[in-house]
C-alpha cells in the first residue's frame, strides 16, 4: 500500500508497505481522510526520534472485522491500551480507570503503531466510534483535536471553582487554539485568543472570537490561560498573563524542555494543569450539533502520494488544517 513514511527528518512516500492484517479484536479501516496535525509536524523535527507512518486524525471506514462494525464510517481514540488488547491483568492506571495513562500504552501514529497517513489502519475495535450519517468526512476528521479541546473543557469543569474563570485567554491561533477557543467560548464569554500570526487572528475573529496580539497581553489579567503555542515564547506569554491564584492549561507537546521559573509559580500559587487526549463522544455530540465551525480551518486537501508537500504547507505560517486524502 501507500504510505507517507517519517525518517531522519524528512517525509517520504512508499508504496512498498505492506497492508496490515487484523490482530484478534481488531478492524481494517480504509482510511478516507486524514488531517496533518502539531504534533506530526513535531515528529517530523525529530520528537520521540519517531520513524514510520505518522498521523492520527482520521475518518475511514471499516472493510474487514466483526460484522456489526464492516462498512461503518468511524474515527477512532489514539491510545491502544490494556482495554483495546483485552489484556488481563490490566495494568494499574487501567483498573483505576485512567486508560490514557496506562502503562503498556500504544498511540496511533505516534508510539508503537502505524498512523493514518496510509491507505489502511489497523485499529482495535474497543477504540472505534461511528460517524453520525449527518457529519461529512471533512468535519468527522476533525474529531481527535476536537476532543482533545473538549477536555480541556471537562477539567476546569473539575478542577477549577465555576465562578472564578470570569476571563479566559487562549494563547496560540493555530490549529489547535482555534479549536480550543471554540470549545471554550460556548461556556466562558470572556475569552480571547493570542496570537504572533494575523492570518491566523484574522480567521479567530472571522469566527467570532476575540483577538489580542501575543505582544500586547495584559499582564496577571487571566484567571485560566490555555497554552496552544507550542513554542517557548507563547508559554512565556501565557506564564505572563496568568494572574496570581490563577490556572494554566498546558496543551502544547514540545520536543525540548521548557525554562519555567518555578519559584514564581510557587510564591503567585499558580495552579498547572497538562491536558491530552479527550472525550469522542464530547467531540462527535459537539460536531453533531454544529456548536461551532471546523471547516473554515481546512487550508488545503492534497493527495497522499503528495505527503512531503503536504507536510511543507502543513508547517508555513498561518496553515490550520491540511487533509490528506489517499
Amino acid at each position: 500500500m501507500i504510505a507517507a513514511w517519517i525518517d531522519r527528518g524528512r517525509v517520504r512516500v512508499r508504496d512498498d508497505v505492506p497492508r496490515p492484517s487484523p490482530e484478534p479484536g481488531e478492524a481494517i479501516v480504509r482510511v478516507l481522510l486524514a488531517g496533518i496535525c502539531g504534533t506530526d509536524l513535531e515528529l517530523l523535527r525529530g520528537y520521540r526520534d519517531f520513524a514510520g507512518i505518522p498521523g492520527h486524525e482520521f475518518v475511514g471506514r471499516v472493510e474487514e472485522g466483526p460484522p456489526e462494525w464492516v462498512g461503518a464510517r468511524v474515527v477512532a481514540e489514539i491510545n491502544i491500551t490494556c482495554r483495546s488488547r483485552g489484556s488481563e491483568p490490566p495494568c494499574l492506571p487501567c483498573e483505576n480507570g485512567r486508560l490514557t495513562h496506562c502503562l503498556r500504552r500504544e498511540a496511533i501514529g505516534i508510539r508503537g503503531r502505524d498512523g493514518a497517513f496510509a491507505e489502511w489502519l489497523r485499529v482495535p475495535v474497543a477504540n472505534l466510534h461511528r460517524v453520525p450519517e449527518s457529519l461529512p468526512d471533512e468535519v468527522a476528521v476533525f474529531a481527535e483535536p476536537v476532543a482533545a479541546a473538549c477536555r480541556v473543557l471537562r477539567q476546569i469543569e473539575t478542577d477549577v471553582e465555576p465562578g472564578r474563570v470570569t476571563r479566559a485567554l487562549v494563547v496560540g491561533a493555530g490549529r489547535l487554539g482555534q479549536q480550543v477557543a471554540r470549545v471554550l467560548a460556548r461556556r466562558l464569554p470572556r475569552l480571547e485568543v493570542a496570537g504572533r500570526s494575523e492570518r491566523s487572528l484574522t480567521r479567530a475573529r472571522a469566527a467570532g472570537l476575540a483577538t489580542v496580539s501575543a505582544a500586547a497581553v495584559e499582564e496577571a489579567a487571566y484567571d485560566l490561560v490555555v497554552d496552544c503555542s507550542g513554542a517557548p515564547a507563547g508559554f512565556a506569554v501565557a506564564r505572563q498573563a496568568v494572574r496570581p491564584r490563577g490556572t494554566m492549561v498546558l496543551k502544547s507537546t514540545h520536543k525540548n524542555e521548557l525554562s519555567i521559573d518555578i519559584s514564581s509559580i510557587v510564591v503567585d500559587e499558580i495552579r498547572l494543569l497538562g491536558s491530552r487526549c479527550g472525550s469522542f463522544d464530547d467531540a462527535l455530540s459537539a460536531l453533531a450539533r454544529s456548536e461551532f465551525e471546523v471547516c473554515d480551518l481546512i487550508d488545503d486537501r492534497l493527495p497522499l502520494s503528495a505527503a512531503p508537500e503536504a507536510f511543507e504547507r502543513a508547517a508555513e505560517s498561518g496553515i490550520a488544517k491540511v487533509l490528506l486524502v489517499p
